[in-house]
């Protein structure tokens, strides 16, 4: 597969736009001087217009769309304040702390001038990312995804280049999911320097995919590799399924977005502390439900690595008996919009309840073996 390495100074264009000048405007008419906007990552954008004309400017309006799936087209307007006159600056600041958005992510802005005389002139659009320029980025392409990364030299990245195609190309074998849209991943040369990339971080935080922008942010040293090839096939996981699923009508449960984000990390991505904590739920009768699972996860720990404990041992479960193709047809009976009890009955032939007692009993015999 075709690879093209860049470097950070191409990379470093797209995070700055300045100096915008209309193509032609008649003397004395209302016009644009100039526009930008500044990106400050991962905290704010600041766009900012000069205006002028013959008569008093009374309404500047910024539009913007951002690059990200969605159902509907949508475009949002910022309002920047300014004292009318016949020539004006004014300025508009996206405060990430009420939506903030991750490194790469893409948008497009224009701004409409109107004066008191009630004509308007409208801008070009123009393109910026919301670049993490505080490195200096380097970037490997292939056909799915563009790999970013700052520490570590080609072979490091060629080796997490090879790892993320490894995980498409199963999941593409084990469910039937492609890559619907091209995939960034930000190589952050620690867990330290991804937090610092996010404005509310958890402090256990190690990678994050964001599904609705294509985007994945880990941190992955040179040292990490042996974590950082599960971390990664995770959350590509995560965000090829979502991609693949993306519907207005509903979504995944979650024993089932975890679950095979787990079960695509490979054989290794289960460890023995997991095996244990299921083990001991299984002989002392504490299994959470699939209806409690398909919900929100507890955030006390030991239900938390439970959940993930049987999220991967149902998916399991449902690959051995049935197969990779009703795998797939159950995540399109959800994107279609089916409830799970639906899905699962349409597909499957039970509902979660009965689901959730066969694997049940699939459980009791596995572990009674390992006991005896």
């Amino acid at each position: 597969m075709k690879r093209l390495f860049l470097t950070g100074a191409l990379l470093a264009v797209f995070a700055i736009a300045v100096g915008y000048v209309p193509a032609s405007s008649a003397p004395g008419s209302l016009s644009v001087v100039s526009s930008s906007v500044v990106a400050e990552f991962p905290s704010r954008l600041i766009f900012s217009i000069e205006a002028e004309g013959p008569s008093d400017i009374e309404d500047i309006r910024l539009h913007y769309q951002v690059d990200r799936m969605k159902h509907v087209p949508t475009t949002s307007e910022a309002w920047p304040s300014f004292s009318p006159g016949p020539a004006v600056a004014a300025s508009w600041t996206w405060d990430m702390r009420r939506a903030s958005l991750p490194p790469g992510t893409l948008l497009t802005y224009w701004w409409t001038v109107r004066d008191s005389d009630g004509v308007e002139v409208e801008t070009i659009p123009k393109e910026v990312a919301f670049e993490d320029d505080r490195y200096q980025w380097r970037s490997l392409e292939s056909t799915d995804l563009t790999l970013y990364w700052y520490a570590g030299d080609d072979d490091f990245a060629a080796t997490l280049m090879d790892i993320c195609e490894e995980a498409i190309e199963a999941l593409a074998a084990d469910v039937g999911t492609r890559v619907e849209r091209h995939i960034k991943v930000y190589i952050y040369a620690s867990a330290d320097d991804l937090r610092r990339a996010m404005v509310y971080p958890q402090e256990w935080t190690g990678g994050v995919a964001f599904t609705e922008y294509g985007i994945i942010a880990i941190g992955i040293g040179p040292a990490d590799l042996e974590w950082g090839r599960r971390a990664l096939r995770h959350e590509l996981t995560h965000l090829v399924v979502h991609a693949a699923t993306f519907s207005p009508f509903g979504h995944l449960p979650t024993w089932l977005d975890e679950g095979l984000a787990m079960h695509n990390e490979g054989e290794e991505g289960v460890s023995a502390t997991f095996e244990a904590i299921l083990a001991d739920a299984v002989e002392n009768d504490r299994l959470l439900t699939l209806r409690t699972l398909s919900g929100p996860f507890s955030a006390d720990p030991s239900n938390a690595y439970l959940s993930y404990a049987e999220s991967h041992s149902i998916v399991e479960y449902l690959l051995d008996e049935y197969g990779s193709e009703k795998m797939h047809e159950l995540l399109m009976t959800f994107k279609a919009g089916a409830t799970i009890d639906h899905a699962l009955e349409s597909v499957y032939g039970v509902g979660l309840d009965r689901l959730n007692a066969d694997w049940c009993v699939s459980l009791q015999q596995e572990y009674a073996n390992a006991w005896t």
